[in-house]
C-alpha cells in the first residue's frame, strides 16, 4: 500500500508547535511530511482552502492528493509517516478520541499561554535530543 504524502500547516509562532514540527522533521526519513507555517509567505489560503485563522484556530494538513484533515486526524497521519507506529495506534483508537480532540481543542484555543509555559523548554529538549542523534 502507498501511503500519501502529507502537509502540516502549523504555527509557526508557537514555541511548542515549533517544537512538535522539528520532531517530526527530524523523524521524516522517508520524506512523507511537508511543513508549511501558516505565517509565512509559503501559506496560501485560497491554494489549500482554509482561511488563516482556521489554520491557527486548527490544526489543518493536506494529502498530496488534496484531501484535507484537521485536528486529532493529522497527528494520528503525521505520526504514521514520522515511524511513531505507537502513537499513531493511540491517536487513531475511536475510544481516545473524544478525549483527544477535547484535548487538542483546549490546546488549541490556548496554545499561545500554554507555549510560553512550556514551549522554551519542549523547543530546548528538542533541539538537544537532535544533535545527540546526529
Amino acid at each position: 500500500m502507498m501511503i500519501k504524502k502529507l502537509t502540516m500547516y502549523y504555527d509557526g509562532l508557537c514555541p511548542l508547535c515549533q517544537a512538535e514540527i522539528l520532531f517530526l522533521s527530524r523523524r521524516n526519513e522517508a520524506g512523507l511530511l511537508r511543513f508549511v507555517d501558516v505565517n509565512s509567505s509559503q501559506y496560501s489560503a485560497d491554494a489549500v482552502g482554509v482561511s488563516c485563522q482556521q489554520a491557527l484556530d486548527s490544526m489543518y494538513a493536506q494529502y498530496d492528493d488534496g484531501e484535507l484533515i484537521n485536528g486529532v486526524d493529522v497527528f494520528c497521519a503525521a505520526y504514521e509517516r514520522a515511524n511513531l507506529p505507537t502513537l499513531a495506534w493511540l491517536f487513531s483508537r475511536p475510544r481516545l478520541r473524544p478525549m483527544l480532540s477535547w484535548g487538542y481543542r483546549f490546546f488549541a484555543k490556548n496554545r499561545h499561554l500554554i507555549s510560553r509555559i512550556f514551549g522554551p523548554v519542549a523547543l530546548r529538549l528538542v533541539k538537544a535530543t537532535s544533535k545527540q542523534r546526529v
